[in-house]
């Protein structure tokens, strides 16, 4: 007799379905989550699809609107700018941190990375370069030694993976200069440069992204755009 799956992996099951749905595009911002549709599709009961929809309301990917349900998060320019300064704020750290436990071995596989990044550049393949942009990020974070802290770097970049894809769409000149960043970056481990050299580029590095779609919404508006951000 087959042995039904606990209740932890079905919430499981529902949350990464979900979440897989909302980074990927499929469900975009402002979608309205039908928990009894997802749990036909999943074959589950509603319990852990609730249970999944909380967890993604706790990471910020969804938002839960009372009377109306469940929906993919709304994110407007402020929450954007915001989520992107606390982001390179974040990255900044986890790479001051990380420089001194990264391998050669995973800097090999970062310059992996950034030359199938560069590669992508050539096909205008947007969505790919979103997803090893992430893939970089993440495995610097990896080793920064602080848990915690890498963790909130993933959250803050499902938060707001949809709006850095545009963005590199946007302006595909910063999808070209974020990978000429990356090779500064992976230069200034190699040469041991001291962590806080490498946290304040990285910091910046970060904050490019949001200056460059600002920059461009503001062109494609006929307005004069100024960012500028106290480090």
């Amino acid at each position: 007799m087959n042995k039904k799956p606990p209740a932890t992996v079905k919430k499981q099951l529902a949350y990464e379905y979900i979440q897989k749905q909302i980074i990927d595009g499929s469900f975009g911002p402002g979608y309205r989550i039908v928990i009894d549709r997802i749990a036909r599709e999943l074959n589950l009961s509603t319990i852990p699809v609730r249970e999944a929809i909380q967890q993604l309301e706790a990471d910020g990917l969804v938002q839960i609107i009372p009377y109306s349900g469940a929906v993919v998060q709304l994110l407007n320019d402020n929450d954007y700018q915001e989520a992107m300064y606390v982001l390179s704020l974040l990255v900044g750290a986890a790479t001051g941190l990380a420089a001194k436990n990264l391998t050669q071995a995973d800097i090999n596989e970062l310059e992996e990375i950034n030359e199938a990044i560069k590669e992508a550049l050539s096909n205008f393949d947007f969505d790919k370069i979103t997803e090893l942009n992430r893939a970089f990020h993440d495995i610097i974070a990896d080793k920064c030694g602080n848990v915690y802290l890498a963790e909130k770097i993933k959250q803050t970049f499902q938060r707001i993976f949809q709006v850095v894809r545009a963005g590199f769409s946007l302006v595909p000149q910063r999808a070209k200069d974020s990978a000429e960043e990356h090779d500064v970056i992976l230069r200034m481990i190699r040469e041991a440069v001291p962590p806080e050299e490498i946290e304040k580029y990285v910091r910046q590095h970060t904050l490019n992204m949001l200056t460059a779609v600002q920059g461009r919404k503001a062109a494609l508006q006929g307005k004069d755009f100024h960012y500028v951000r106290s480090m």
